[in-house]
């Protein structure tokens, strides 16, 4: 056995008309608001999983434009929540910019999250977002939208 456990996630950097799309995680009595996505099934590959969680969680079909960069993380075991794996976590990002196709804003039910909104790219810092929105943002700042 491994000295640490690992989880790879997906995730999508949406902005439209000066806000980003962010879905509200809960789970083990924590919540916060973070980009839309999460972990890649059995046999998916990362640009399939930020598909099907941004429509899970949002309701929305996206189109991914480009990859933006991978967030890596270390979780020590005892940041962990109980009854998690106490080992080490090493928890890999894959985040990339997407736009919305289709589909109308819709708050998943019985997943990891309950609500999604379009928020304001100047009220994100007044949600008290997980860390990884505040990742997103920055790669997405710093890389310019690829123009057709």
């Amino acid at each position: 056995m491994a000295d640490f456990d690992t989880r790879v996630g997906a995730y999508a950097v949406i902005i439209r008309d000066g806000s980003i799309l962010l879905s509200h995680w809960r789970d083990h009595g924590h919540s916060s608001w973070t980009l839309p996505g999460g972990g890649l099934e059995m046999r998916e590959d990362a640009p399939a999983a930020v598909i099907r969680e941004v429509r899970e969680e949002t309701g929305y079909t996206v189109e991914l434009e480009e990859l933006l960069g991978v967030d890596s993380i270390f979780i020590p075991p005892e940041h962990r929540f109980p009854g998690e794996d106490p080992r080490l976590l090493h928890a890999l990002g894959i985040i990339y910019r997407a736009r919305v196709t289709s589909g109308v804003l819709t708050h998943e039910v019985g997943g990891s999250t309950d609500q999604a909104a379009w928020v304001p790219l100047e009220q994100v810092a007044e949600l008290g977002e997980a860390a990884l929105v505040q990742v997103g943002l920055e790669i997405a700042i710093r890389t310019p939208a690829c123009s057709e």
